[in-house]
């Protein structure tokens, strides 16, 4: 088969097409024929030696695809040959097939296509582990979201407004603002010529922050929280150091937490799955959400892929098809 593989750290330009053997299920595991894999920033901060797989993980990029069953380990037993599927992979995701734990499977959902459905894995499953799990966002209350036209911002938004809470989210200019307004955003603040925090406190402030830029909005996500009001990291892309006043921490009663999914056991990733399938499935056969796809490539274009997703031009998630 063919995949995307890498000999060393370095810029897009060190992700190569290859021949590779193709994998055969073991226990419990699935191989799936791969019709196409996300991209995005975990894939990116790997391929420059910033994210390295956790033990046991393959080593090949790639967090999520969609696809059919093509083959089945030992003791599968929920999911047949040729099923739709998608899938949270532990890597190796950029490849015609690849091999993924029964449990991070997926039926296909309704009202997008199979194509379309390698955008949600990686992304829904951060957004609702973070969001909806360890936040517990409620319907009612607001949340802020920066990086509105990214792809977790995207979902982010969707998912928030299908749950009946209120969404302020964040971006560089005024096009992406226009563009998360469109996504369904009771509010886009330009964070290159105004101050998010003092806009968003004027309109109420907000319970729950998703944040993915870090150091330089630390100060401000802790301005704009109500009392009991939760922080969720999960990325850092405007640094991973910060001072920080934990005053407003104390007299808040704020709750500050941070996650990555790879890391996790298998067993909660495949609960997170149930979950997800269960909830944000209905979202979707709905028409209350629907992942946003900016562009496609094909498989051995990945470099080009990652150039864009680095560029920042993008709105939306950008897929690989073999």
């Amino acid at each position: 088969m063919r995949a995307i593989i890498f000999d060393q750290p370095g810029d897009a330009d060190v992700l190569k097409c290859q021949e590779v053997p193709t994998p055969v299920p073991g226990e419990n595991q699935v191989l799936i024929k791969v019709l196409a894999a996300g991209v995005n920033r975990p894939d990116v901060l790997q391929r420059v030696g910033l994210y390295p797989p956790p033990p046991g993980a393959n080593p090949g990029l790639g967090l999520e695809v969609s696809g059919h069953v093509h083959a089945r380990g030992p003791g599968v037993e929920r999911w047949a040959i040729g099923d739709a599927v998608c899938a949270l992979t532990h890597g190796g995701g950029y490849a015609e097939f690849v091999l993924v734990d029964a449990g991070s499977v997926m039926i296909a959902p309704k009202g997008i296509s199979l194509r379309d459905a390698a955008a949600l894995p990686e992304t829904v499953l951060t957004v609702w582990q973070n969001v909806f799990v360890k936040a517990g966002l409620r319907p009612g209350e607001t949340l802020l979201v920066h990086g509105a036209t990214s792809g977790i911002g995207s979902t982010a938004i969707q998912m928030a407004k299908a749950h009946g809470a209120r969404v302020i989210a964040t971006a560089r200019n005024d096009d992406k603002c226009a563009f998360g307004k469109a996504l369904g955003a009771d509010m886009v603040i330009n964070t290159q010529k105004q101050d998010f925090a003092a806009i968003a406190r004027e309109a109420g402030g907000v319970d729950v922050v998703l944040d993915m830029v870090g150091g330089e909005f630390l100060d401000g996500n802790i301005a704009v929280l109500n009392s009991g009001g939760r922080l969720a990291l999960i990325a850092f892309l405007g640094g991973y150091e910060a001072k920080i006043n934990l005053i407003p921490v104390l007299q808040k009663h704020l709750h500050i937490m941070g996650s990555t999914l790879r890391p996790l056991d298998l067993s909660a990733k495949a609960k997170l799955c149930r979950e997800v399938e269960k909830h944000v499935w209905a979202w979707l056969a709905a028409g209350k959400f629907a992942p946003v796809i900016d562009r496609t490539f094909a498989l051995c274009e990945a470099a080009k892929a990652h150039a864009c997703l680095e560029s920042g031009v993008h709105k939306g998630k950008l897929l690989l098809i073999p």
